[in-house]
């Protein structure tokens, strides 16, 4: 339902770590139709890093920016174990809401907060930001027009250069909820079609400390679609070579690739060989126009011009398929979909 409001959606950033400063920088320096009206962290060195840059009120706790009357709409970039309980009060306060992934490590969480948004009436929107990607979107509109006909295969791959701190690791529910979460989705997004079976295979090649905590950093999964597709996954926490992500669909009648881009365009060629630019160092750089056009799908749904692009439903979706690799690495076997109920707690690798 389209309704009157300000010109601009008025928007609060709750957390202001890597990612929220990320999405306060994007609000605060042009958002068409969209502008930063508040942050909250507990952190006053990170609070005082934002509000020195912008001019926005600054809180120390998200229940007094959620209680403002000129806020709109917020981003939740606070860590995973708080979205829950901030999607419900945000809910509660009438503020549509843009939530980092995953919206929780357990399928009942998750429930909880899609219902809190879907009683209050307001908008949830999941940030599975690599679906606004133009090369990704592209391969998935080449499926959707059947411009390749019907899809066969699938191949997915994402490598970061560099594992996170262990500390981060640790925390992050495992390499299948913390990376693969991302590739499962997609998956989902290009074949347009839901997963039936999976099978996930695991192990430490990078570094022994990442299995001390119980986790793997190098990581294959085989999803089995429901109009036949088979999707190939493959994550890795270390590509010397730079941040390292592809998508690739076999149709009957063709196929899309999306491809890394390099930093820059040029190509040198002599006789002794040649050299290409390097790819990025860092998802921030490699997936910035997603970013923004994220936020101009939630404007667009906020307006009620168009349905919420990436709702509750895929991010519970998701969150099967990351806990079902689990389960199948854990014991080594295939695991169909849906396996996990919805009261479901497991949370770790």
């Amino acid at each position: 339902m389209t309704r009157p409001e300000p010109l601009e959606v008025r928007v609060g950033v709750l957390g202001l770590g890597r990612i929220g400063r990320m999405h306060a920088n994007l609000l605060g320096t042009g958002i068409p139709g969209a502008r930063l009206a508040a942050v909250a962290d507990a952190d006053p060195d990170a609070l005082e890093a934002v509000t020195d840059r912008f001019p926005v009120p600054g809180a120390d706790d998200p229940s007094r920016l959620l209680a403002r009357s000129d806020i709109d709409a917020v981003a939740i970039c606070t860590p995973t174990s708080t979205h829950v309980d901030l999607i419900v009060a945000a809910a509660e306060a009438g503020k549509a809401i843009l939530c980092e992934k995953p919206v929780s490590l357990d399928l009942e969480a998750t429930d909880q907060a899609v219902a809190a948004a879907e009683r209050a009436g307001v908008i949830l929107q999941v940030g599975f930001n690599r679906r606004f990607d133009p090369g990704h979107a592209t391969v998935a509109g080449a499926v959707a027009n059947g411009e390749i006909g019907a899809p066969e295969l699938v191949r997915i791959s994402s490598r970061d250069p560099t594992p996170p701190p262990i500390d981060y690791l640790a925390s992050s529910g495992g390499i299948f909820l913390d990376q693969t979460i991302h590739d499962l989705d997609m998956a989902r997004f290009v074949t347009g079609s839901e997963v039936e079976r999976l099978t996930a295979v695991g192990t430490v090649r990078v570094d022994p400390a990442i299995r001390d905590i119980g986790d793997y950093d190098t990581v294959a999964v085989t999803l089995q679609h429901a109009n036949g597709c088979i999707t190939q996954i493959d994550n890795s926490r270390r590509a010397v070579y730079g941040y390292d992500q592809r998508v690739e669909v076999l149709g009957s009648a063709g196929m899309a690739f999306s491809d890394n881009q390099a930093v820059h365009g040029a190509v040198v060629r002599t006789d002794a060989g040649g050299r290409v630019a390097p790819l990025p160092w860092f998802f921030l750089e490699r997936y910035m126009p997603s970013y923004r056009r994220q936020w101009e799908a939630f404007l667009s749904a906020y307006r009620g011009e168009n349905t919420v692009a990436v709702g509750g439903e895929d991010a519970r979706a998701a969150l099967v398929l990351a806990l079902a690799a689990a389960e199948s690495v854990r014991t080594g076997h295939p695991v169909g979909i849906p396996a996990i109920p919805a009261d479901e707690t497991s949370s770790t690798a």
